[in-house]
Order: C-alpha cells, then structure tokens, then sequence
C-alpha cells in the first residue's frame, strides 16, 4: 500500500506491520525458547523458583533501586553510614576549634619609649585642677580649683579647669598653651603610633582638658577681644607674708587663700601661643566638626588681637615675668601664623609667617648662644621645622619659596648643632647635651631637640630623602634617630647616675619629687599654708607616687640630688613633659612614620603663582 508522505513523496506500509496478534505472540515463544537455553546464575534461579511474594521480598532486601542504578543494600547502608559519621566528626571538630581557647603567639613586647608613654601621660591626670573625671586614675588626687575665677571680684569669670604647672598649684597660661600644642603636634603627626600603644584617646583627653580651659580664658565666641587671663594663682613671695600658692605648702584640694587671676591687656605673645594651641587642636579633633571650629575661630580671634594690641605679657616686676618671662613675641607671630595656615587654609597667615621682616625680629638670620633651642619662651625653630615640612611636601613656590628655602637651610643647620662633632653645645661626661649651657633644669630642652631631631628625620624619610648636608658633609637620617634616643636613653636610665628621671619608670627613680600633692598623704587632714612644711622638709620619699613625672634633671656633671626643697633637680613640668611625650612617640618602635596628610586638610590645592616678569628693558 501507498500513502501520502506528509514529508513529500509515496508513504509504502508493509505487510509485516499488519501482522496478527498470534503472529506476534509465536514470534515471542521463540525469543523465550531461546533465553531459557542460557544458564542462570543462584540468585536469578532463586527469583524464578521463589513465589512472587517471596522473590521481590528478598530482592529488595538485598538490593536497593536508587531509580538510575540498583546497588547492594549492605554497600548502600555502608556508604550511608560512612557520610553521617564523617559529618558528624566534621561537626565535632569545628566545635572543638570553636570551644577551645586559640593560643596565638602573643604580640612582641612593648618597647622602652612605649612603656614610658604610658607613664608619662599620666603626670598630666596628677595635674588636673577643676572637678576630677571618673577616669583620671590618680586615687591621691580629688576636686581642686573650684572657685578659680570666680572668687577674684575683679574679673569674676569662671577660670575653673586646666592644669596646673609643676610642684605648685599655680596655673601659668602661658607654658599651659605651650604644652597643649606640642601634644597636638604630637598626635597629628603620629596618631597611628598613638592608636596602636592604645593611649590616642588618652592623650585627646588630656589636651581637650586644657583647649576646653583656654577657651575660658577669653571670650571665645567674640570677634574681637581686649583681654587675656593670663595666669590663676600667685607665686611671688617677696612682697610680704600673705599666704600665696609658693608660700604654703598644701595639696591643691585643701587650698584657702585667696587665688588672684592675672588679666593681660597687650600680650601677643600669650595670644600667639594660645591661638597656635587651639589651631593645632583644631586639626586633632578635626572628625568633631563643631568644637574643631569653635578651637579655630578661637584662634583666629586670639591671633587678631596679638597682632593688634602688641606687648608682652610678663612686663618686669609682674608674677609672669619672675616664673615664665617671655623674651619676645615675634616668635609666637610666625609659630602661630603657620599652625593659623595649617588650621584653616587661609594664605593670609602664611604670608604672615614668611615675611622676612616678622622672621628677622624673631631672630631667624643671626645666631647667638640659644639659637636653635626649642622651648616654652622660644618657638622659633619649631616653626622653621613646620615651615620646611610645608615646603618638603607641598613645594608652594613663590612668592613664599624664597623664605622656605631660607628656612629649610636653617632647619638642616640646627639639626647638625646637635651632633657631637660639631661642638655647638657642650655634653656631660655621660652625654647629655647641654642646650641651657650648664644652667639649671636641663631636660626639658633636652627632650624638645630629641623630639625635633627625631621628627625631621621622619620627614626626611617621608620625602624619599636619606639624609641632609652640614657643610660638605653628608648625614643619613640614621644620624639623627641616634642623636635622639641616646638623649633619652641618658634620661630614661643609661647614665652615670644609673637612675631613671622619670617617676615610675625603671626600678631607680626620684622619691622626693618637689609637688605639694604627691608629698602629702591623703589621710582626711588639712594641713595649713605652713603646717605643710612638715612634709616638705622631711627626708622620708613622697607617700604618693607621682608615676610619669620627668624631673628638672641632673647638673652639669651629671649629679643628681634626690631632695624635695631643691626645684632645680627635683620638680616637673607641664612644658617639660609635654617635650618628653612628643620625644617618646616619635622614637616608639611602631613602624608607621608620620601621618604626611592630615595637617594638610584644611589647606587648599597649590598651583604656585608664577615669578613676574622681569622689568622692560631700556636701552
């Protein structure tokens, strides 16, 4: 038969697909025939002679469908069993790992400056004035101050808070400030390092503790301003016997006579040094937008008023003048015009800072026997080291590059005046260098050039620069860092006196500190203004340790007298310490360097004007 193909062409059907049903049935007898003549193996035999019930029984009992195979039912129940095992000991053991304390290799041991950070910091809680916070961790320490300001009737202003300044209870406004910009410096610079010894929000603490006091200290929110108080408490005990914060010897909580407020009305250098201490917090607690602008406009408005109503603030015969005299206030003009730039952004104080004429009445073109020290009356080389920062990394060119490069060169000069072969400075036989030439008190300029020397090798370093020249002479950084810490490796221990000058720190160390607080024992009496006297004049050590405190330090010849009456070996320093901190993070062994950024942030991008050009020529 022939069909239609629905694919084109004839569709042939054939017969054999017309067979019948018999047909078929005979077909399939044959193929049955044929599979009985094959051999069946035990197992198919025992299917065959089984019942039906009794065949699919035990072949399921031996065998298990899986659908796509048929698999023994022991090798199934073993594979089965295996898995949950293995999970299960997969499970026990993570929660072994996850029960059982890890003993990791513990992180290297922190090194000496580290160890002494943590000490040093603390001296700044031992000198808190005000309500004490719950943190402070001086157990012999409470309350104090709590009237300061407020009981002068003439100025009537709240001077509670701040610091005071060493062994006294007197609060100096001006070292005060000094110490809070070098904190600030400190931590902008190295705030990783301070992160990482786990003391940046200790030290953030301490300096809003004295910004927080300064802002007092004026009419913080004012444009324009016409007074300063510049110091709380008297110390002069030449004018008579009237009970002053030198003539008694009382802790600061037991305090009863009067506590006068010294008010400024022309005193730039007090200003210049307050504004550079708020400018430079202002960039510390730069993520806290609102006190970081109140820190700057505070500033700013310190920093017009210096300007404006030019004087110094100690004038001879005033309390200032007898503790700390400033020499001059040219020094703060350019120390705080940089960090005002740096604060803000605003060219208008860089330009102040590289004038020629304010760098010339600051003394930074001629010599003399203390040029190059660091210290709470002279600031002038802090702010050269800041200045040539700006130049390493910022290169602004003109018109300032003239008085950066100027500034730099004298930088590398000061550095080289530290080093032994040069001879700028006499040393002891134990190596410490002499920047007050033999004068008393010697470490608190000790540390400051540590600190400066330490840090400009660390910008130098940032700046893919090896070293500097002194002369023909070329010095690797290297030379500095060991300038450095063999300085405050001598204060630290490793001099001839084999003691450690700060308090706390090693196992010989100062016992009869001169501080009215740490020398009288917190036991619920109140000694009088000479009923104190007692435990000043007593040669038995301080009941209360006054951990981190770095001492005046030793003579000349490398002695050392541990006596409470004598100031000038034994009694510590706001200035002194706030040095000492900056030193101990810059040589801490914390591989970070220096944050080569963040003082930057509020300055805006540089494209340097072009020179003019030069005049027409004229035949």
């Amino acid at each position: 038969m022939f069909g239609r193909d629905p694919w084109g062409g004839p569709l042939e059907i054939s017969n054999a697909d017309s067979a019948t049903d018999d047909d078929r049935s005979r077909n399939l007898q044959d193929y049955d025939r044929a599979a009985l003549t094959r051999q069946l193996d035990e197992t198919q035999q025992s299917w065959l002679l089984a019942g039906p019930g009794d065949a699919a029984g035990k072949k399921k009992k031996k065998y298990v469908d899986l659908g796509c195979m048929v698999v023994s039912r022991k090798l199934f129940l073993w594979a089965v069993g295996s898995a949950v095992g293995i999970g299960l000991l997969i499970g026990l053991i993570m929660l072994i790992v996850k029960t059982v304390p890890h003993h990791h290799r513990p992180p290297p041991p922190p090194d000496q400056y580290t160890k002494a950070l943590h000490k040093a910091l603390m001296f700044f809680n031992a000198q808190r004035s005000g309500p004490l916070p719950r943190h402070n961790n001086v157990s012999w320490r409470g309350n104090s101050g709590m009237k300061d300001g407020l009981s002068d009737s003439a100025v009537r202003k709240n001077l509670v808070g701040g610091y005071y300044d060493a062994g006294d209870a007197i609060k100096f406004n001006f070292p005060m400030s000094y110490a809070m910009t070098m904190l600030s410096w400190s931590v902008i610079e190295y705030k990783a390092k301070y992160d990482a010894a786990g003391e940046l929000e200790h030290i953030k603490g301490i300096i809003k503790w004295g910004t927080d006091y300064l802002l007092k200290t004026f009419n913080s929110s004012a444009d324009t301003i016409d007074r300063i108080a510049a110091q709380v408490g008297q110390g002069d005990t030449s004018k008579g016997s009237n009970p002053n914060d030198h003539l008694c010897w009382m802790r600061p909580e037991d305090i009863d006579y009067p506590r006068p407020v010294y008010e400024c009305h022309s005193c730039s250098d007090l200003a210049g040094e307050m504004a550079a201490a708020l400018a430079a917090a202002s960039i510390v607690f730069k993520d806290s937008r609102t006190y970081s602008d109140k820190l700057a406009h505070g500033a700013r408005t310190l920093f017009k008023y210096g300007r404006e109503q030019r004087g110094r603030y100690s004038p001879g015969g005033s309390d200032p003048a007898i503790f700390y005299n400033s020499t001059s206030y040219w020094d703060e003009f350019v120390w705080a015009g940089a960090w005002l730039y740096f604060a803000t952004g605003n060219s208008s104080y860089l330009q102040l800072a590289t004038t020629p004429g304010i760098a010339k009445h600051a003394g930074a073109f001629w010599g003399g026997p203390d040029y190059g020290v660091f210290s709470w009356d002279n600031k002038l080389t802090g702010a050269q080291i800041l200045l040539s920062r700006l130049r390493l990394f910022l290169s602004p060119g003109y018109p300032y590059e003239e008085i950066l490069r100027t500034f730099h060169n004298q930088t590398g000069n000061i550095m080289c005046s530290y080093l032994p072969m040069y001879k700028s400075f006499n040393r002891t036989k134990g190596g410490l260098i002499q920047l007050n030439h033999g004068r008393p008190q010697p470490l608190q300029y000790v540390v400051n050039a540590a600190f400066l020397a330490s840090l400009y090798s660390d910008y130098l370093d940032a700046a893919d620069t090896p070293g500097w020249y002194c002369g023909p002479n070329f010095y690797s950084t290297d030379v500095l860092r060991k300038f450095a810490k063999t300085q405050i490796d001598y204060i630290l221990g490793n001099n001839p006196q084999k003691m450690s000058y700060v308090v706390g720190y090693g196992t010989r160390y100062p016992k009869h500190v001169h501080h009215r607080g740490a020398s009288i024992p917190k036991n619920g009496i109140k000694y009088s203004c000479k009923g104190g006297y007692k435990w000043r004049d007593t040669k038995k050590p301080n009941p209360n340790t006054i951990i981190g405190a770095m001492v005046a330090g030793p003579d000349k010849h490398d002695g050392f007298k541990d006596v409470r009456t004598n100031y000038n070996y034994t009694e510590p320093t706001l200035a002194g310490n706030a040095g000492l901190v900056a030193a101990l993070i810059s040589l801490s062994e914390v591989t970070t360097g220096i944050d080569k950024n963040t003082i930057f942030s509020a300055v805006p991008p540089m494209f340097p004007t072009p020179p003019p050009p030069p005049a027409a020529w004229k035949p």
